[in-house]
């Protein structure tokens, strides 16, 4: 399901109410929601990095003698990134599928520059809210006095940011939907805690691939979300035009239902569904800022001798 300018219980202020029955979350403040069905458990191994170049969680700091991209002037009048879909511009995440875990948020303290490269082009602003929620994006990787963050509004999208203006903190959890399987399991550091069926997108509308993270929460706006909060994430849909027309600038959104019949099917509007309890579970443990990404299957771990 999508949701669309919801009212957050998470953060300071609104984040979403939805307003009808698809599969993908809205953060804009609203929960929309189309007609069709959702639908999640064994722990598994900690998830191997489908990546074999870079890691996706930051390493060791730079050499003190490698040099530091300036970081250009910031012109009047960038846009502030918010639940609408973030400006273009931005590199793609060189390790989208990467399923390491990325163990270190960034929140801003104040607007702060996003850059394409270090030392690039200033193309928009962080703040430190979105929709009035606190903004938590998790760290890819770092240069000398820049760091890439998983950007927000986007899909499969990193952005630049010079030293100052934020905090970090540690990220503990990690949640990894694989599509072929509909499974989700929620690991924390590194190791498998549990996991559920779910259902995904639909033909057309498909859950997207890659690397995002848990964005805010909001109260369900409908019975048929089952009672349950709702976690919007940093994702929106691969294709906005597929999507119904009371869904358009929603976000994917993580969420139980009314009926578990549709678990393990392709039947929502891009959202991922799990059972009531195993929701319950991840708001109860899983804070803002939690990477979570999709793959179509994780790989089989090696035989036991």
């Amino acid at each position: 399901m999508l949701f669309d300018r919801l009212t957050s219980r998470f953060g300071v202020g609104p984040l979403a109410t939805a307003f009808g029955v698809p599969a993908l979350v809205v953060l804009a403040l609203l929960v929309n929601s189309a007609l069709h069905h959702d639908r999640v458990a064994r722990p598994a191994a900690p998830p191997p990095s489908s990546a074999t170049a870079a890691p996706g969680t930051p390493t060791t700091a730079p050499p003190d003698d490698e040099p530091v991209p300036v970081a250009g002037p910031v012109p009047a009048g960038l846009p502030v990134i918010d639940y609408d879909p973030a400006p273009g511009g931005f590199p793609a995440d060189p390790h989208p599928d990467d399923t390491t875990p990325l163990t270190e948020g960034l929140s801003p303290t104040r607007p702060i520059a996003a850059y394409d490269a270090p030392g690039g082009r200033p193309l928009a602003l962080l703040a430190p809210t979105i929709s009035g929620v606190e903004l938590t994006v998790p760290v890819v990787t770092r240069r000398a006095g820049w760091t890439a963050v998983l950007l927000p509004s986007a899909n499969r999208r990193i952005a630049w940011l010079p030293e100052g203006g934020w905090s970090t903190t540690v990220l503990r959890d990690q949640i990894v939907v694989e599509r072929r399987p509909h499974r989700l399991t929620w690991y924390r550091h590194g190791e498998a805690v549990d996991s559920w069926p779910v259902a995904l997108g639909m033909p057309g509308q498909l859950t997207p691939l890659g690397r995002t993270f848990v964005l805010g929460r909001t109260p369900p706006p409908q019975d048929v979300y089952g009672g349950v909060d709702i976690f919007a994430l940093g994702a929106i849909p691969d294709d906005p035009d597929a999507v119904p027309t009371g869904l358009r600038g929603a976000h994917i959104g993580l969420h139980s239902w009314y009926d578990d019949s549709t678990l393990g099917r392709n039947v929502t509007n891009g959202c991922i569904r799990l059972t009531r309890s195993a929701q319950r579970k991840l708001l109860d443990e899983v804070p803002s800022g939690t990477p979570l990404v999709v793959v179509d299957e994780l790989p089989a771990p090696p035989p036991t001798a």
